[in-house]
């Protein structure tokens, strides 16, 4: 079993790797998010498992606050109508659960944040195409090398560790950083 300082200690070589790579990709991200929101856009957002956690997180930071009072800022985490899911999952098929969503909310000058820690996930993957087609800019939040949502992404994350604990947790900080910067914009 390792230690608390072990795995603390490669939390925080994830993020000091991290640091550079996402700082060159942040303002492009936060210019997109911004100008999706004062062009009456809105944000898309989805992930599976915790990712799905971490999307819909950072949906209620914009449509609620992160920490200043502000206007009501429109996201939409795509994993939270289980109706929805459960529907489009049975006629359909899990893999179709996040396209047809924004086939259906989804507009031209719209941005998807999409968040796959291997950058693989099917259903991931088709909410990025289904959005391409539809002119929605995509801002991507990967694992170690991208994967497919990468080569899809105008913004790519990508953490610089393989495991799943430290991309999500590097994600987590990125995501509220990048509410903090669209709170402070969007004012």
């Amino acid at each position: 079993m390792r230690n608390f300082e072990d795995i603390a200690e490669e939390h925080i070589k994830a993020l000091k790797d991290s640091i550079k790579p996402f700082g060159q990709n942040f303002s492009d991200a936060v210019n997109l998010c911004t100008n999706a929101l004062t062009g009456k856009g809105k944000i898309l957002v989805c992930g599976n498992g915790g990712s799905a956690a971490d999307a819909q997180h950072f949906a209620a930071e914009l449509v609620g606050r992160y920490e200043t009072e502000r206007r009501a800022l429109p996201a939409i985490a795509l994993s939270t109508d289980t109706s929805a899911i459960t529907a489009i999952g049975n006629d359909y098929g899990f893999d179709e659960i996040f396209a047809r969503q924004i086939q259906a909310l989804g507009n031209q000058g719209d941005i998807l944040i999409a968040i796959s820690t291997s950058g693989n996930s099917s259903n991931i993957l088709k909410a990025a195409d289904a959005a391409c087609k539809l002119g929605i800019k995509i801002i991507a939040f990967t694992g170690q090398q991208g994967g497919g949502l990468g080569n899809r992404a105008e913004v790519l994350f990508a953490t610089s560790s393989d495991r799943t604990a430290r991309i999500q947790e590097i994600h987590e900080i990125c995501l509220h950083a990048l509410a903090e910067a669209i709170e402070t914009k969007t004012r």
